[in-house]
């Protein structure tokens, strides 16, 4: 897991600020990886974010949008 936060959080952009983690359990001993960004709506696109996070497919299997805050 520690090479998974190591994989998205290796993802810059202009207009990214990546925040604090945590491993959530999801059941049956298997956990996800739970991480807060800022994202500025002009510059970075959360579809685009996604799609550079899913390139890591070795480790990545799907991404959820938990919660969005506009400022």
């Amino acid at each position: 897991m520690a090479q998974l936060e190591a994989c998205v959080r290796s993802v810059q952009l202009d207009g990214l600020t990546w925040g604090g983690s945590k491993l959530v359990p999801v059941g049956y001993g298997i956990r996800k990886l739970q991480i807060q960004c800022v994202v500025e709506d002009d510059k970075v696109g959360t579809d685009m974010l996604e799609e550079e996070i899913t390139k890591f497919e070795e480790h990545v299997q799907s991404v959820d949008i938990a919660a969005f805050n506009k400022i």
